[in-house]
């Protein structure tokens, strides 16, 4: 049975069990309705409790019922019928109450929660916006300003501060007896009756037109491009200035017009995706797991140090070897100040500063490294060095120790080759800055063992990272399909469209920055010395060579204060410089380039088509497991628009059919020779199947 029913001293128990996470699948609605009936029915009860089972009060929609036609009884006239008895209703929450989970909590005519507990209403990362009546309860018992804020950041609220706002009526202790402290305070509440949110009326004069348009002003930057956040306003703006019931109308209206929006299906995607990644040919539960006490890590420069952080952070012991004392000093000395900053933010103690810094153990020498579980090197990104770097560490490393590289292109079988234990090698492409990033890229070579590959896919997790299995090519899977992308970027380029309009063109489309900007904030000598080492015959030289120009002319980005852009006002604003377009006006003069800019329409079409018809090679090859881990890396690798779902997804929507129609008319203009369709994407076309046909037929 989902809902159970019991009575203890004439307080009704309805108690949830819906493992793992009491989703309010059908069953559980019924449930609570059900319950709900009983115990307004009951002559021996004179109050209820709502509880749950497991690790977790209700944290949500049943997502198995996700895409599919409504049955009822529907949630919101589940907690209409809850909210409307008139004996008292407590909610006693304990781990999470997420989404319809809180909504429900939110129709109880009371709230208590242990101190461990959290509460949240996380619909706008799916792309809808709280649809039984969260917009408009939440507002009324915790505030409309901490209400927007939870709803608009989708963050999980801890029961303490909760309580400050007026959502959480009292906080236990982790350790309480949940049920006999819920019954305990709902006994003591028969006396003061229902106590309905419904009933409850907001000060419209406080929050006007003017306050609400400073919070669409206050988001605008974070929620660029996003169709849900302004519905979640304008619902709350009906909490504020309508009568309850019509509120909840206009909350049912604009919850269908998300629900209706591509992005919803889009961050829904990406939901399921990102869940699905972990999920590997050759690792299951059983599969053994090597312990990882102590790190060590080989560079403590940008790379190195991030690592290091992302370790600490996660309580996480770290040996950390550079070549000389100053790399060294510099780089703890980093660290600390990142440490420090968030400690400023109150993020954290200056104590907790203390103890991460006690985890990072300096060294200048590689014996120190002999007792680490996982060896991580960060070195300059040439094969040599990291043939020379993996020869010393296959000398003292213990056995059975992992041994990992960071590099972003170099084949990880030549690196392993080095060693007499290719089974213990691995790629961990960590992505700059490595504490923040979200991305991990585990490479799986040739020899790489198992319990390696598992070893690393719960390291991911425990460090907060999103780890997704690539198999070896140059590139893995997100800088491989980089390439194609920057090549049409610089094509517009050189082409004769601004740099500045081809960046302003992908910005509009949703990436976080151009690919210009992007360029100089990583640094142009990054590419130059790539290029360099993969030979001209292996990239289109006509978009690329104005960039090496300006390489040779010590214009290396960011960090020289000149590249694509100039940097005269604080370092990062880019404007543009005319000694760049003299460079181009030279090398199209060289190439008989006549200067034809691009529309933002053609920019964007042909970046995003060189993106997914390398997304179908890399897929067809074998190197990713699925479109949507692809969608998984270009989203948290390299800033794709999470409401587009990811490139493959993008091209899903767009359809096949189309996609490929453009990429052969591209193939016609441009030459075969970067154009030449995918064997995977014109099989998917001839079969009139998607991207997410081949993932659930590859499950």
């Amino acid at each position: 049975m989902s809902v159970s029913y019991g009575v203890t001293d004439r307080v009704a128990v309805l108690t949830v069990n819906n493992p793992p996470v009491n989703a309010l699948s059908l069953a559980v609605r019924q449930g609570l309705s059900d319950g709900a009936a009983r115990a307004a029915a009951d002559d021996a009860v004179d109050a209820v409790v709502i509880m749950a089972t497991g690790r977790t009060f209700m944290a949500g929609a049943d997502i198995r019922e996700f895409g599919k036609p409504p049955v009822a009884p529907h949630l919101p006239e589940v907690i209409d019928t809850i909210e409307a008895l008139e004996k008292p209703v407590v909610a006693a929450i304990h781990g999470t109450a997420l989404g319809g989970g809180l909504e429900v909590a939110l129709g109880c005519h009371y709230r208590i929660a242990l101190e461990s507990a959290k509460i949240g209403l996380p619909e706008v990362k799916l792309g809808i916006l709280p649809g039984a009546g969260g917009t408009q309860r939440l507002p009324r018992v915790g505030g409309v300003d901490n209400a927007l804020q939870a709803m608009l950041t989708g963050r999980h609220i801890p029961a303490s501060t909760a309580a400050t706002w007026g959502a959480v009526d009292k906080v236990l202790s982790a350790d309480a007896d949940l049920q006999a402290e819920a019954v305990a305070f709902a006994k003591d509440r028969i006396s003061d009756g229902v106590r309905r949110t419904r009933d409850m009326v907001l000060d419209g004069a406080e929050y006007g037109a003017a306050f609400f348009e400073g919070v669409r002003a206050s988001i605008a930057k974070q929620s660029r491009g996003y169709f849900a956040p302004e519905r979640i306003i304008r619902c709350v703006e009906a909490a504020v200035s309508l009568p309850f019931d019509d509120g909840m109308a206009r909350e049912r209206e604009l919850f269908a017009e998300c629900q209706a929006n591509p992005q919803a299906r889009a961050l829904q995607h990406l939901f399921f995706a990102e869940r699905q990644v972990a999920r590997v040919p050759g690792v299951t539960k059983e599969t053994p797991r090597r312990d990882i006490r102590l790190v060590g890590i080989l560079g403590a420069g940008t790379m190195g140090g991030g690592i290091a952080l992302a370790m600490a952070n996660a309580g996480i012991a770290v040996t950390l070897l550079d070549t000389g004392q100053d790399a060294l000093d510099r780089g703890l000395g980093v660290m600390r100040g990142n440490w420090e900053r968030t400690a400023k933010k109150g993020r954290m103690t200056m104590d907790d500063v203390d103890r991460r810094m006690g985890l990072i153990t300096p060294t200048l020498s590689y014996d120190d490294l002999a007792d680490c579980d996982l060896i991580i090197e960060a070195v300059f990104e040439k094969m040599d060095i990291k043939r020379e770097v993996f020869a010393r560490l296959d000398a003292v490393a213990k056995p059975g120790a992992i041994l990992a590289t960071n590099t972003s292109y170099l084949d990880v079988n030549d690196i392993a080759a080095m060693t007499a234990r290719p089974d213990d090698v691995l790629g961990l492409h960590f992505f700059s800055p490595a504490n923040v990033m979200r991305l991990l890229e585990i490479v799986r070579a040739e020899k790489t063992a198992d319990s390696v590959l598992a070893t690393a896919l719960d390291l991911a997790k425990r460090i907060g990272k999103i780890g997704v299995v690539s198999g070896v090519c140059h590139g893995f899977i997100g800088n491989r399909m980089l390439g194609p992308y920057g090549r049409e970027a610089m094509l517009a380029v050189i082409g004769g469209t601004e740099p500045q309009a081809v960046d302003k063109a992908l910005f509009d489309f949703g990436m976080p920055m151009g690919p210009n900007a992007m360029s100089d904030m990583a640094g142009l000598d990054v590419g130059y010395f790539n290029r360099q080492s993969v030979g001209r015959e292996n990239y289109e030289t006509s978009a690329y060579d104005w960039v090496d120009r300006l390489v040779e002319m010590g214009r290396k980005g960011q960090k020289t204060g000149e590249g694509i852009y100039k940097y005269p006002q604080d370092g990062r604003t880019p404007e543009p410089d005319p000694v760049v377009a003299d460079v181009l006006d030279a090398e199209r003069e060289k190439l008989r380039i006549v200067a034809k800019p691009w529309s933002a329409e053609q920019v964007v079409e042909r970046c995003m088509l060189a993106l997914i018809n390398e997304g179908a090679k890399i897929l067809g090859e074998g190197i990713a497991l699925r479109a949507s881990d692809i969608d998984v890396v270009y989203i948290n690798g390299y800033g794709f628009p999470p409401y587009r779902g990811g490139p493959m997804h993008y091209a899903d929507a767009m359809g096949l059919p189309a996609v490929l129609s453009r990429i052969k008319a591209l193939a016609v203009e441009n030459g075969p020779r970067w154009w030449m369709p995918a064997p995977l994407l014109e099989r998917l076309v001839d079969e009139g199947k998607s991207f997410a046909d081949f993932d659930r037929e590859n499950a």
